[in-house]
């Protein structure tokens, strides 16, 4: 009889162990651990993700009880003080590389040619309870921060980092490589006139909103052919540079656009070094900003994100990781077999058939009948008995 993978086994098939040994020997993963090493450590966790644990205790009990499955995943059964010890001390750098490779898969599964290159800068809080008290406060959240460079032509987080909820945003914005004839998408919290420049100079644009206190000096009004958009309308289209003393040495030519959404009535500014593009198309840019909200809305709501199996800093930096490799295996197997149902009830159905050994392809039907026991035949002849 042939043999049929479970949906799990067949999930992690995107990660190639020689690839991931090769990342867990460069960061000396396995330094620490006799038994348990980096990979059983991965798959733990992404069960726990999958699996929908909430405790230790549980993931302990959920993995152990699924011993027959252990051989072909590769892995074993966990006891919690390891898994809980293993959490503490592996380097997260093993789970950062780990999904950098998951990244590069899914870009070139979901690559769309001849589309131009938008890039969508932002970031997550990650409240943290009392019990975590080495985490850092911002004044609004005491945690963490997920930081993410997200193209939404491949819907695919690009960069991620994970810092101090007190870390300036702008400050991990400027680490970002940038790609020239890439358009990079951001707020107010990414000011920062030396990354703009650095933006410019290297042949690509950025679109934000300036504060309030930005002093701009108007230089020339330019016509706006169309002033109609999708649920916007456009009111002013000027060339504008830095007007304060300091600023106004940075050799930089901006535009500054106004529009006010029909819904509302609310009247947003936009900033962009794009001159070239129409109103219209920078103010359509900087709405595609929703996208990565809506990415971060998903996250919190479908991850595992919001309690953790650790109090400490380098277990919770693990988890965070294994949950967008996770997200990551789900985007990878949605676009390699073809899958038309949503991911949330792809999602779903993965937490329910996890263990199961059936096409994942035909995750949503029942799995088919037995060949080799036929269904009984009713002959036409044969009294049909009612039952009272």
């Amino acid at each position: 009889m042939r043999f049929t993978p479970s949906i799990f086994s067949k999930l992690l098939e995107p990660l190639n162990r020689r690839r991931f040994d090769a990342i867990v020997a460069a960061h000396d993963g396995d330094a620490y651990a006799k038994r348990f090493g980096s990979w059983d450590h991965l798959v733990a966790l992404i069960f726990a993700q999958f699996g929908a644990v909430a405790s230790l205790r549980g993931l302990e009990a959920g993995w152990n009880a699924n011993r027959q499955h252990h051989y072909h995943l590769g892995t074993g059964p966990v006891a919690r003080s390891t898994l809980a010890d293993a959490s503490k001390r592996r380097p997260v750098a093993v789970f950062a590389e780990t999904f950098g490779l998951l990244g590069g898969l899914l870009d070139r599964a979901m690559r769309h040619e001849g589309q131009a290159m938008l890039r969508l800068i932002d970031s997550t809080p990650v409240p943290l309870g009392k019990l975590c008290r080495w985490a850092k406060t911002n004044g609004r959240i005491k945690g963490l921060k997920i930081h993410v460079v997200y193209d939404p032509t491949t819907d695919r987080p690009r960069i991620l980092d994970i810092t101090d909820a007190n870390v300036n945003d702008a400050q991990i914005g400027r680490t970002a490589t940038i790609e020239a004839g890439a358009t990079y998408v951001f707020d107010r919290g990414y000011c920062h006139y030396g990354w703009w420049r650095a933006i410019a100079a290297a042949q690509a644009h950025f679109v934000t909103r300036p504060k309030t206190r930005m002093q701009l000096e108007e230089t020339a009004c330019r016509q706006i052919p169309a002033a109609e958009g999708d649920g916007f309308t456009i009111l002013q289209d000027t060339e504008v540079r830095f007007a304060s003393k300091g600023d106004s040495k940075l050799p930089m030519a901006l535009r500054r656009i106004r529009l006010r959404r029909r819904e509302s009535g609310d009247t947003i500014t936009l900033l962009t070094n794009d001159l070239q593009c129409s109103a219209v198309e920078i103010a359509i840019l900087y709405k595609r900003r929703w996208q990565i909200e809506l990415l971060f809305r998903w996250i919190k709501q479908h991850l595992k994100i919001r309690k953790f199996l650790g109090n400490n800093d380098n277990a919770i930096r693990l988890q965070i990781y294994a949950a967008m490799i996770a997200y990551a295996l789900l985007r990878i197997a949605i676009r390699l077999h073809r899958i038309d149902i949503p991911i949330i009830r792809f999602t779903d159905l993965v937490s329910l058939c996890l263990f199961e050994r059936r096409h994942i392809a035909a995750i949503e039907r029942p799995p088919p009948v037995n060949p080799s026991t036929p269904a009984p035949q009713i002959s036409p002849k044969q009294k049909a008995f009612a039952f009272a």
